[in-house]
């Protein structure tokens, strides 16, 4: 397995010593996942965060009438989890696929916490994360009840700049609130 990049990405939020970040990296599993697999399915309870080495996946939820709603991305150097799924034990009611072929590090609730218990710095790793993925989800909520959905696009073209070689653009389109075919306009006049 390859932990240079998860190493990495715990040194530039939190000071871990080599043998530190050995024994935590020894709790991590590789997961590979094709192309549509699941990470997670609705329904299930998370009992993971997983870190991305390579690939896309998206999170969504399954509506009524069978379409997809794209709730956000994920790409290499993220981490993946439904948090309220994993910190509340409830069933996720979203889910979380790979759209292209991936690779994963993935590290069990239970291992995480007892990591939190053996080194402190475990768990300032694990509030800075959330506190991002806090920031995150509040941004989008914002953005898709603020701003246009031409702004959004520009948006994301700056926060993601490689997405549209990456993901589909019915998932874009499904992500920004708006239909393919207003996604093809803004992208012929941003």
């Amino acid at each position: 397995m390859n932990f240079d990049r998860l190493k990495s990405e715990i040194k530039l939020i939190t000071f871990f010593s080599e043998e530190e970040l050995a024994s935590l990296s020894a709790l991590f599993s590789e997961v590979n996942l094709k192309k549509n697999e699941f990470l997670l399915k609705e329904g299930q309870v998370c009992n993971f965060v997983a870190f991305v080495t390579k690939g896309t996946l998206i999170y969504y939820k399954l509506l009524d009438s069978g379409k997809e709603l794209t709730t956000d991305f994920a790409f290499a150097g993220d981490w993946v989890c439904n948090n309220q799924s994993r910190l509340c034990k409830i069933s996720s009611a979203l889910s979380i696929k790979a759209i292209e072929e991936s690779q994963l590090l993935v590290i069990r609730t239970e291992d995480l916490e007892d990591c939190y218990k053996r080194y402190p710095q475990t768990e300032r790793l694990g509030r800075i994360l959330m506190e991002q993925s806090f920031i995150k989800i509040a941004a989008q909520t914002v953005d898709l009840q603020t701003i246009s959905a031409s702004d959004r696009y520009n948006k994301m073209l700056r926060d993601y700049p490689d997405v549209f070689q990456k993901v589909p653009l019915h998932y874009i389109a499904n992500y920004l609130g708006i239909a393919p075919k207003s996604l093809s306009r803004i992208r012929k006049n941003p």
